[in-house]
């Protein structure tokens, strides 16, 4: 959405299967173009305000619980309030069990979830979570959560591996970016993305 206007995606979802991210920006105006993109998506990634606008609206909810019954690969990128969002419940509740809060996130919307923070959680239905060691606290600075779910669709829509293993691959090298950043640089979204080489 950030290249494309939401009426030419629209067609282009329509016409041809497509990776999108959506809700990294938008506000709520995200909300009047998920339906299309969680019926026509072949691989989704959902950030942010897309996040907010699914746990607020249970039409939304049921849509993305349809994806996984016909294929369709869904990646939900929560930080821990918005995974309470989601669960209906608290983000003390999320950080108190951050594996068991991600694994329950995913089975609810048979989902990968990537779960943000201090040792980022990636969990999916019928598997063991997986905890991201690399990262730093650089990568609280606003936007970088943006830059992991484009590195994430992007991963994805190369299809070269599995969902999963590009999901977590993904985690990691966004982590590493900020691990290998030079002490004297500032860590901007803007300069983190443009350092993101494919992995």
């Amino acid at each position: 959405l950030m290249f494309r206007s939401p009426a030419r995606l629209q067609q282009a979802l329509s016409d041809q299967p497509l990776t999108v991210v959506a809700g990294c920006g938008g506000g709520d105006a995200v909300r009047t173009w998920l339906p299309h993109c969680l019926d026509h998506a072949q691989r989704l990634v959902l950030d942010a305000d897309a996040l907010n606008a699914v746990a607020q609206d249970t039409a939304l909810q049921s849509l993305l619980d349809a994806r996984a019954a016909r294929g369709s690969i869904t990646v939900l990128t929560p930080h821990p309030l918005e995974a309470a969002r989601l669960l209906g419940s608290s983000t003390a509740d999320v950080m108190a069990d951050r594996l068991g809060q991600a694994q329950a996130l995913a089975q609810r919307h048979r989902a990968i979830v990537v779960l943000k923070g201090s040792g980022t959680v990636v969990a999916a239905p019928g598997r063991l979570p997986w905890i991201n060691a690399s990262g730093n606290p650089r990568l609280a600075s606003a936007g970088t959560g943006d830059v992991l779910a484009g590195l994430i669709g992007a991963a994805l829509a190369r299809g070269e591996r599995d969902a999963w293993t590009a999901t977590c691959a993904a985690v990691a090298h966004h982590g590493c970016l900020a691990d290998a950043w030079p002490a004297n640089q500032a860590l901007t979204a803007d300069a983190l993305a443009r350092a993101a080489r494919p992995f």
